[in-house]
């Protein structure tokens, strides 16, 4: 079964060809290409919170700090981690693979 990506459990329409694209622009998380396969997902899909250019409760993040705080309280984030249980990459992982 495939796993859902941010934009996909969202619903932010983000996504290339996505109802918000011009309006909104393509999500980061869409286009990080450095963190695609990451717990199944494609591009940074289901490791959103690591990236910076995010939307996070209708507001797009300028920065992994600004952003994580809130993240960790998503439902989507929440979904994941329950979904990968002790295979999760710690963010600190993660952002090395965006340095």
């Amino acid at each position: 079964m495939a796993k859902l990506n941010c934009w996909e459990f969202m619903q932010c329409g983000r996504e290339y060809g996505g109802c918000k694209e011009d309006e909104k622009g393509v999500c980061s998380a869409f286009t990080e290409t450095r963190l695609n396969g990451v717990h199944g997902g494609k591009n940074a899909g289901r490791a959103c919170w690591a990236v910076a250019g995010t939307l996070c409760y209708g507001k797009t993040q300028g920065s992994f700090a600004l952003l994580n705080n809130n993240c960790f309280e998503c439902s989507f984030y929440m979904m994941v981690k329950s979904e990968e249980g002790f295979n999760i990459k710690k963010t600190s992982e993660l952002l090395q693979h965006l340095r």
